[in-house]
């Protein structure tokens, strides 16, 4: 094998994997946010779930893909560890079809699909039909890739010590040590069993070499799932421990198979002549079979990476810290604008939690004329201010990477929502502040004030409540509603203000707590402005 070939074989491989990712990538930029949407709708039972992840993986043509999506929705709350099992099992089945259009031999068709798609993207000003047309000529570069390897390897059919390193193989341990290497090295089980097949196709590997090899691949392909959990929660770590089960299972099983049993024979005759697609239906048999087995089992296999991987002290709520984003994560998956926007979504709905409750003991505390929670409401606004900090960071950097696509434009609405929590915790604060300047004065309101305080607390509590439960398809509502609360609070404030100085000129309050009082109803305004504000952003994210 000289320079040549060698040029041309790496250089099929990198067309091979640049069309994997111009695939990939073509379908995030197309389907972007409405994945959220179509996993949902897909993962309301296992079948659903199988049916989803083997779909998802055979368009994109990557079981990889496929699984960094599911642990990123598992980490920020998309989907729940039982819902990810079945589509990681229908994953390993979606995968298998990049073998058998392989061994269908359509890379005649490559050039003419690369063509189109190219031509499109070119010619074509539609958005969405420019994302569908990086998909077509992603396919193409795939196969035109898949064909250059085939070419390169030929000249090893006269290679002794090619063959005679190859033949080393069938000693189980040994094959399935080579295919998990070399997958978790390109990081693409499509790729390596493409190449399996190219191999087997020159004559390099028999197919009792192959099948080992072959299982290998299954479990080096859960490698890159594993580094996409890093920094995760653990529910998106024991989705990876899922997906490593299901493949060395799989594994163990049909070595034990091919040992015992003439299953190689049996393959090898299912296309005699063809090894491309005896290694495809090997493939195949080994992802159905194992998923069938392995589908009542589902359940029992999230509670056991639930054991292998318990929740630890550091992960608890009691530490500051983002709970559901992964900060900084700049790999553009497939999926990745639902788990973004979906992050920051759920980080500033914890953060809309913690400023409703300061809200609540802050009046507690007026009304009670008791600062026993004060020193826990100002360690919750430490936390508030943390999170407004960190989420606006995370908010910059998505919205400043070369990747943010036209989904993600919408996390930059969050900037503003954030922004407006933050102030109304510091109104919270401040009501916190005067219970402690009148139990030091010791001052009290009196029964009407108290009264109309807790008036304000309800408002203030229902509006917060009102942005907290925010969701898409009710966001006209809610907006509609907060503004009429907004305007209902400047009413409350003109009418108490009105009723405080009524009482200064009769004496029944004092001049130090109707400047007090005087200053909540201004912090009771501010909260109404800013709680309109959020509404109104969130109304105008998609």
């Amino acid at each position: 094998m000289g320079i040549t070939e060698i040029l041309q074989l790496l250089g099929g491989l990198a067309l091979f994997l640049y069309g994997m990712q111009m695939m990939s990538t073509g379908l995030e930029t197309a389907a972007g946010n409405k994945m959220k949407t179509i996993l949902e709708r897909l993962t309301s039972n296992r079948i659903k779930g199988v049916l989803a992840g083997a779909i998802i993986t055979a368009v994109i043509q990557s079981s990889s893909a496929t699984t960094v999506m599911v642990v990123g929705f598992v980490n920020s709350g998309l989907m729940t560890l039982r819902q990810a099992v079945w589509v990681i099992m229908g994953a390993n089945i979606g995968t298998t079809i990049t073998g058998q259009l392989i061994a269908l031999d359509v890379g005649a068709l490559a050039p003419f699909f690369a063509f189109v798609g190219v031509a499109c993207i070119m010619f074509v000003k539609k958005e969405n039909v420019r994302h569908i047309s990086e998909v077509i000529a992603g396919f193409g570069v795939l196969f035109i890739g898949m064909d250059m390897m085939g070419n390169a390897m030929v000249p090893l059919q006269s290679s002794e010590v090619f063959i005679n390193f190859m033949t080393t193989f069938s000693n189980p341990l040994a094959g399935i040590a080579m295919g998990a290497v070399f997958t978790a090295i390109i990081q693409s089980s499509s790729a390596s069993v493409g190449i399996l097949q190219a191999l087997a196709s020159a004559g390099l590997v028999p197919l009792s070499s192959a099948v080992y090899i072959l299982f290998g691949q299954n479990i080096g392909t859960c490698i890159t799932a594993v580094l996409a959990s890093i920094g995760t929660k653990p529910a998106a770590k024991r989705t990876t421990i899922i997906h490593l089960m299901f493949n060395i299972i799989g594994s163990v099983l049909f070595t034990i198979i091919c040992i015992l049993t003439p299953f190689t024979d049996f393959m090898a005759g299912t296309a005699p002549g063809n090894a491309a697609a005896q290694i495809a239906n090997v493939h195949t048999t080994f992802n159905v079979v194992t998923t069938l087995l392995l589908l009542p089992f589902g359940t029992y296999m999230a509670s056991l990476a639930e054991k292998i991987l318990p929740e630890s002290e550091s992960e608890k709520d009691g530490i500051k810290r983002l709970k559901y984003i992964t900060p900084f994560e700049t790999s553009y998956q497939v999926g990745q604008a639902a788990i973004m926007q979906a992050q920051v979504e759920q980080e500033v709905g914890r953060m809309t939690g913690m400023v409703r409750r300061n809200i609540e003991d802050s009046f507690e505390s007026l009304i009670r004329n008791d600062v026993s929670k004060n020193e826990e409401i100002t360690e919750r606004e430490d936390y508030i201010d943390y999170l407004n900090v960190e989420i606006s960071r995370y908010i910059v950097h998505v919205m400043s990477s070369e990747s943010a696509s036209r989904d993600l434009k919408n996390i930059s609405g969050y900037y503003t929502v954030v922004g407006n929590l933050e102030r109304i915790g510091d109104h919270a604060m401040n009501l916190a502040g005067y219970a402690v300047n009148l139990k030091k004065w010791g001052q009290q309101f009196s029964e009407d004030a108290l009264a109309e305080l807790k008036m304000m607390r309800d408002v203030c509590l229902k509006t917060v409540d009102e942005i907290e439960d925010f969701t898409k398809g009710q966001k006209e509502k809610i907006l509609e509603r907060t503004a009429r609360n907004e305007q209902k609070i400047d009413d409350m404030r003109d009418d108490y203000r009105n009723r405080q100085v009524a009482r200064m000129e009769k004496g029944t309050c004092q001049a130090d707590t109707g400047i007090i009082y005087s200053e909540i109803l201004t912090d009771f305004e501010r909260i109404g402005d800013h709680a309109l504000n959020i509404a109104q952003q969130y109304n105008s994210i998609a």
